[in-house]
């Protein structure tokens, strides 16, 4: 078994806003060929958190794949008990459509947020329940990835723990290509 961790920026560090904005079919394309190579190099595991931005995408390209490759699993672990029931309604009800059709849905706290302790429990649990991680991070824009990855890199110090960072060079590649094939006419949804 091989679990990946896949997460990175909020929707709107991305300034992503609605889901016809061009990026975010950037950002789609390039998690789902990340995720083809990592399955068919052997994970079967793509666990994320519930926040609006790449881990609520990843979720959704994740359920998508399983079409195609019915071993991958996908998990949705969040922080704390009532994640996101401070969010707008249209945002709880993406989020609880997602967490209805994921293979696993838990918070790691059983209680309601009540301080930074419960985010570093959340890290904790993540790092050691699996065997890579994958960050839509670029060191050069800061948001709140920081801390995912401060506790990735401090984790790598005592454990072999592999992290590809998918960056701003990597998206905008991914979007010369994207674009390019849809001038071609080769580009697939």
């Amino acid at each position: 078994m091989s679990r990946l961790w896949l997460t990175g920026y909020r929707s709107y560090e991305l300034s992503v806003f609605g889901n016809q904005d061009p990026k975010l079919l950037v950002i789609k394309d390039t998690l789902r060929k990340l995720l083809i190579n990592k399955v068919e190099s052997g994970t079967d595991w793509l666990i994320t958190g519930g926040q609006l931005g790449v881990e609520q995408w990843a979720a959704e390209v994740g359920l998508k794949l399983k079409a195609d490759y019915p071993e991958l699993k996908v998990a949705m672990m969040t922080p704390f008990a009532e994640f996101g029931g401070n969010w707008n309604e249209g945002n709880q009800a993406q989020y609880a459509t997602l967490a209805s059709q994921v293979d696993f849905h838990q918070s790691v706290s059983e209680q309601p947020y009540h301080g930074p302790q419960q985010l570093r429990n959340y890290q904790e649990f993540m790092l050691t329940h699996t065997d890579e991680a994958v960050m839509v991070y670029d060191l050069e824009v800061e948001g709140k990835p920081k801390y995912d990855y401060r506790a990735v890199t401090q984790f790598q110090e005592q454990h072999t723990y592999p992290l590809t960072l998918i960056d701003m060079d990597w998206l905008q590649e991914s979007a010369n290509e994207y674009q390019e094939n849809l001038n071609n006419g080769s580009q697939i949804e």
